[in-house]
């Protein structure tokens, strides 16, 4: 099964995506507050299934540790080199996707979003 880990500090957001990815996707969600948080589920992750999540979804704006640190954590990682990972946000300047850019994210969805346009993209970057 796809598994998907999901990064964000509002539990509502963090909802929505539930509801975009697991109930209308099917897809197998693991979910995080913070960067922190989710590089300790990666660990867990690697541990228990032995291998990499398929697919990353990451705000930016988070407390402890941002999505751009927790990035460019993450793709230090040799299974997660290659890893898709999607900023979830509402950063949308020029600047803040340009450093996106620069951490080798995959894409980016500016939020709010709807679940059918989420669930969209979701699929055709795992395509």
């Amino acid at each position: 099964m796809t598994t998907i880990l999901a990064v964000d500090d509002s539990a509502s957001m963090r909802s929505a995506v539930e509801y975009a990815l697991v109930e209308k996707g099917g897809y197998d969600l693991s979910q995080a507050e913070d960067g922190e948080h989710a590089l300790a589920l990666i660990n867990q992750h690697r541990t228990s299934v032995g291998k990499a999540f398929d697919l990353i979804l990451a705000d930016i704006n988070m407390p402890v540790m941002d999505g751009y640190e927790m990035v460019e954590e993450i793709r230090k990682m040799p299974d997660y080199r290659f890893t898709p990972i999607l900023f979830l946000t509402t950063e949308n300047s020029a600047e803040a996707k340009q450093k996106g850019r620069e951490l080798n994210a995959t894409g980016w969805i500016n939020k709010p979003f709807s679940p059918e346009k989420l669930l969209g993209i979701v699929e055709q970057v795992l395509s």
